[in-house]
């Protein structure tokens, strides 16, 4: 058995895997209680937005990806639509030619709080009271932060300051950044949800409570804050100060909701993602392009055909990806379209952006799509937005949260998976809405998020800003059934990388040795993982590295070497850098349950009996 950084855990009770140890203890203290998967991960959730609100909000989005035990699995989105005002013709008419990567024009309609509400009333068991005890305590009595919280904080201090003071209020209490081993405290936030509670508190039974909890987020006294705060003018990214086009009525207007998710079978596995809403498909097209046989797993040759095949899927993510258009998905799956694509992947690394023509129909891609980064110091490709934990000491593409060189900040994601003893699983990956993508609305603790950033300002492309549709997402959770039974939920923060790391990811439990008779989830975390920037990143200011490649120190020497003789241009970075995974898996002849998580960041962490 290969050394690992923690065991896999295995157990018959219950499994939690989290980005933060807190809300994984969270939520398995829900299981012990009694509570269901579900119950567990709504738990879970909202304490992540108080324990790693730099990474997510309630005001953010989320996709989740849940498999009732005996049932179908379904997505659930929470991810929000884009207001009615908010047109390409209006930003235009601002100036723009990208939607700034800050602030209230950036601003979706949220869609976070009402997807957990959702998967709360129609799948879990317990009250809302019960399920949001754990954030009202960390939030009202403080949490230890982790020292990216502080970090974060520190790189937009004189913006709180001089700008967004309502979040000076919050996150500099007394001029003082949060900071590890002291107690930081978020009022008003548990305040908030504490009102929440004492309004529902009437409304009947359970399902009646939360439904009238809804109702106060899209009508009563938080949206009239959440829309007063998106009319404020607020300095965003583009130097400027504008106010939102988030209305009442948006907010009104729109409820998360069920749908399939997109799926491809792979060597006996059935992967299941959220649709081209999302980036999920772009791990099922590099599935469909890989040959039959592979070479030898963590060769060079292995993490090239990796490489070039991730660039030919999100070649055509940028092509073919959005709610604004029909998106021909079963072609983009087929194996005659896919068979084509791979022989465009040859002995050497490709630097051109090549999207595929499914069904015939000719690719149209933003004029900004082939913008490249050049190698200036402390330029960004990805810029604002989920980033790679992995840092280029020459160029570096974002690690955790920090200023670029043009005063803009970056945020990153959280990642959530249970599965409980009686074989309910879900997957789930909250983002947006994090401190610094717009300023704290004073009266709830928590801001808005910047989701529209990742839509273009040019008409008639599949992701171009439209009111009523949603952003293209990098968000991508991930369900994998054997046989057609649930096994294993896994998933990453890493924004654009998330589905280049959960590929490497899902083929290393796939492919290698299992460990103790079952997933070695563990090892399949722990194995140097790497990522390519090769395409248009999701995030203002939204430019790619083409021929670039990534990887950790850990990488094999030689393997390195060689992918420079291919062509690649190698970055090594730090040992521990690339990937944030999270997983857990069920055995579906044992009953068996396992986790594993994420040692980079030292903060992710399973749990489980």
């Amino acid at each position: 058995m290969s050394f690992t950084t923690r065991p896999t855990l295995q157990g018959t009770f219950g499994m939690v895997s989290s980005t933060h140890w807190l809300a994984s203890q969270s939520a398995m203290a829900v299981l012990e209680d009694g509570g269901n998967a579900y119950d567990a991960a709504v738990a879970g959730a909202f304490v992540l937005h108080v324990v790693e609100p730099h990474l997510n909000g309630p005001a953010g989005e989320v996709p989740i990806l849940l498999a009732p035990a005996g049932g179908e699995v379904r997505v659930l989105c929470g991810q929000g639509v884009a207001p009615a005002g908010a047109t390409v013709a209006h930003y235009k008419g601002l100036g723009l030619d990208l939607v700034p990567g800050t602030g209230p024009l950036a601003a979706a309609v949220p869609g976070a709080f009402d997807a957990w509400m959702l998967l709360l009333r129609d799948h879990g068991t317990k009250s809302l009271a019960d399920v949001l005890a754990y954030a009202i305590g960390y939030a009202e009595d403080g949490h230890a932060p982790v020292e990216n919280v502080g970090a974060t904080v520190e790189s937009v201090r004189e913006l709180f300051e001089t700008e967004w003071t309502s979040s000076a209020e919050v996150y500099l209490p007394d001029g003082r950044a949060p900071r590890p081993g002291a107690l930081f405290r978020n009022p008003a936030l548990a305040a908030t949800w504490k009102r929440l509670i004492r309004e529902v508190a009437g409304a009947g039974d359970r399902v009646a409570q939360i439904e009238a909890a809804r109702e106060v987020w899209r009508t009563g006294f938080i949206a009239e804050a959440l829309v007063r705060q998106a009319q404020r003018p607020t300095m965003d990214t583009s130097g400027s100060r504008h106010t939102g086009t988030l209305t009442a009525a948006d907010l009104a207007g729109w409820s998360a909701g069920y749908e399939a998710p997109a799926t491809y079978d792979w060597n006996g596995w059935t992967l299941c993602k959220a649709g081209p809403w999302s980036q999920g498909p772009v791990l099922l097209q590099q599935l469909a392009l890989l040959p039959p046989e592979l070479p030898r797993y963590g060769s060079a040759e292995y993490v090239h055909l990796l490489v070039e095949g991730c660039k030919l899927a999100m070649a055509d993510r940028e092509a073919w990806y959005g709610d604004a258009a029909e998106v021909p998905l079963g072609e983009l799956l087929s194996t005659r379209y896919n068979a084509q694509r791979r022989e465009l992947v040859g002995d050497k690394a490709s630097y051109e952006l090549r999207p595929g023509s499914p069904g015939g129909r000719e690719p149209r891609l933003s004029a900004h799509a082939r913008v490249v980064v050049t190698d200036e110091p402390g330029f960004s490709p990805m810029g604002v937005g989920e980033p790679t934990v992995a840092k280029n000491p020459t160029s570096p593409v974002p690690g955790e949260p920090e200023t670029g060189p043009d005063g803009t900040t970056r945020g990153d994601t959280c990642h959530l998976d249970v599965v409980d003893r009686w074989g309910n699983m879900v997957a789930a990956t909250p983002s947006g809405g994090w401190l610094q993508s717009n300023p704290v609305v004073p009266e709830l603790g928590f801001p808005l998020g910047t989701r529209l950033q990742m839509t273009w300002l040019e008409e008639g492309l599949p992701n171009s800003l439209t009111p009523g549709r949603r952003p293209r997402t990098t968000l991508t959770p991930s369900i994998a059934l054997r046989g057609g039974v649930p096994v294993l939920a896994f998933g990453t923060p890493g924004g654009d990388q998330q589905d280049q790391w959960q590929l490497h990811f899902f083929l290393a439990v796939a492919l290698r040795s299992p460990v103790r008779g079952g997933l070695d989830l563990q090892g399949a975390i722990d194995a140097p993982n790497w990522h390519n920037d090769s395409f248009p990143g999701s995030f203002y200011p939204r430019g790619m590295r083409p021929g670039s490649l990534t990887v950790e120190a850990r990488t094999d020497p030689g393997v390195v070497e060689e992918l420079r003789r291919l062509g690649h241009d190698v970055t090594v970075g730090e040992p521990w850098s690339e990937g944030r995974l999270c997983a857990v898996a069920r055995d579906p002849e044992t009953g068996v349950l396992s986790a594993a998580a994420n040692p980079r960041g030292m903060q992710g962490y399973a749990v489980g009996r």
